[in-house]
């Protein structure tokens, strides 16, 4: 009898567990029963949030200004940042700086030059990362259960991503299409939607690099604002403008500049959308900081033209040392013209002081050594970037122009190449305030020959209508998936 009353007190107590664990599963949200499942299956429960288009968002340049950067003086800049690397052991970094600036469609009549179909293989494409790198080098692409992760850190700079979501934000200013075939090791048939999945998955508000992330963010999922993480956190675009205006300007990459592009897309993106992409209070925020970032320009701003990489001190940085190695100071210009020339009026310094920027950065291209110019390829490639924006065109168009009117001579590379056969890339130099991936990116690698720009060309494009339009957000133009389909002098770029 005991026995049989001990047992029926024991099954009362497993149905009165076994109800309130029911009731309290039922009053779970969504985002604790994801949790409760993962838990106890070992299983990631993760829907990522539904991109609406296959093309991202692009956010145009606003202004046609020659007196800004002539034709000569962007045709001279952007000769010398074209993506001419030596195939093996190709550097993530550089590949991804010279696809943002050229983007996909990108087609050049040197040979020896990498067209945007051959950056964007290498970067989505083991087989072609590999023919690179070899068998035994890590791979650049992961699968995983929710999409593709992209392995990226300053300890293994030279082979990865040396920041987070650079990679995705470089595809996605490059016109990459969602449905890009992605091949990854044991994975062949993904696409870059599953590197999109897997990073809005993985993007954490309180790491110290998600300027990348906030672009990318931007551009592909408008026009919800809302959307959940890995973690079942609930986050918005109210959250990643703040994140971005947070802490101490120079604490951000490259300067703390990044952070202040990325502001101006969401700025941007909220006008598009009839100001649902970020709440009024929040709008009122990032106007204001941005605002105090143009102040900060005119009087940070050296007489010769150029910003110092220590911007953020103040007037103070005029007339106190900059302990900043000098090549920094292409980084804090070029990133400032880049913004500025995506920012509508109400948030520009005169034009003459954008005039001087431009024009220390063309000098400064023109008379650096181009061995030191390939050996710090990251920071200049926003030159020829920020010049192409003043000029309200993107380096591709441009070049392809530029390129009819002044064929490439196979001559003049054989001249070239005698000249520069023994260079070597100069190391970019290390700095505290950003990723040393940028650094380590740009050890020495053997240089290609140096490319020349007629001083007088024999014509000349003509130059755009200087009126400074609405702003606009377009839609990217289709980018069709396509192999290469031109032989390289080497081969392949990966070989």
């Amino acid at each position: 009898m005991k026995r049989s009353k001990s047992l029926a007190g024991f099954l009362a107590a497993q149905v009165l567990v076994a109800g309130a664990f029911a009731a309290a599963y039922a009053r779970m949200s969504p985002t604790q029963v994801a949790t409760f499942k993962e838990t106890f299956t070992g299983k990631v429960q993760y829907q990522a949030p539904q991109v609406e288009r296959n093309e991202p968002l692009v956010i145009t340049p606003l202004y046609d200004d020659p007196s800004v950067v002539s034709d000569e003086d962007l045709a001279a800049v952007l000769k010398v940042v074209q993506p001419r690397f030596a195939p093996a052991k190709l550097k993530p970094n550089y590949i991804e700086h010279a696809l943002r600036t050229w983007h996909v469609d990108a087609k050049f009549q040197d040979p020896e030059v990498l067209d945007g179909e051959d950056m964007r293989d290498f970067l989505l494409d083991h087989g072609r990362f590999m023919q690179s790198w070899g068998e035994k080098e890590a791979s650049l692409l992961e699968a995983r259960p929710v999409g593709v992760y992209v392995r990226w850190g300053k300890e293994h700079a030279n082979s990865a991503s040396v920041h987070h979501d650079h990679l995705l934000a470089c595809l996605t200013e490059a016109r990459v299409p969602l449905n890009q075939p992605v091949r990854a090791p044991g994975k062949p048939n993904l696409k870059l939607s599953d590197v999109v999945s897997q990073a809005i998955y993985d993007f954490d508000l309180d790491e110290r690099e998600t300027e990348w992330s906030a672009m990318a963010f931007g551009l592909w999922l408008p026009p919800p604002n809302k959307w959940v993480n890995g973690q079942h956190r609930e986050l918005s675009f109210d959250l990643i403008a703040e994140r971005q205006i947070r802490g101490q300007k120079q604490l951000g990459v490259c300067g703390g500049t990044h952070r202040i592009y990325s502001l101006m897309v969401l700025l941007r993106l909220d006008d598009q959308y009839d100001h649902k992409i970020l709440s009024p209070e929040m709008r009122e925020k990032s106007v204001a900081y941005v605002k105090s970032v143009r102040d900060l320009l005119l009087v940070t701003q050296f007489e010769d033209g150029h910003w110092p990489y220590n911007w953020p001190d103040g007037p103070d940085v005029l007339t106190k040392p900059d302990t900043n190695p000098k090549f920094r100071d292409v980084i804090a210009t070029g990133h400032h013209l880049e913004w500025l020339s995506i920012a509508p009026e109400e948030f520009h310094i005169p034009r003459e002081n954008v005039r001087k920027a431009a024009k220390w950065l063309v000098n400064k291209t023109k008379t650096t050594p181009y061995k030191d110019i390939l050996g710090n390829y990251t920071f200049f490639s926003h030159v020829g970037n920020a010049m192409a924006m003043w000029r309200k065109t993107r380096p591709c168009d441009f070049w392809h122009q530029w390129e009819a009117a002044h064929p490439w001579k196979a001559e003049e590379k054989a001249a070239a190449d005698e000249k520069s056969d023994e260079a070597k890339s100069e190391p970019q130099v290390d700095s505290k305030s950003d990723a040393k991936g940028d650094a380590q990116a740009a050890a020495k690698t053997e240089t290609k020959a140096e490319p020349k720009v007629d001083a007088k060309p024999e014509a000349k494009v003509e130059p755009k209508d200087a009126d400074a339009p609405k702003p606009l957000l377009l839609p990217a133009i289709e980018i069709e998936p396509a192999p290469r389909v031109k032989s390289k002098s080497n081969e392949s770029a990966g070989k």
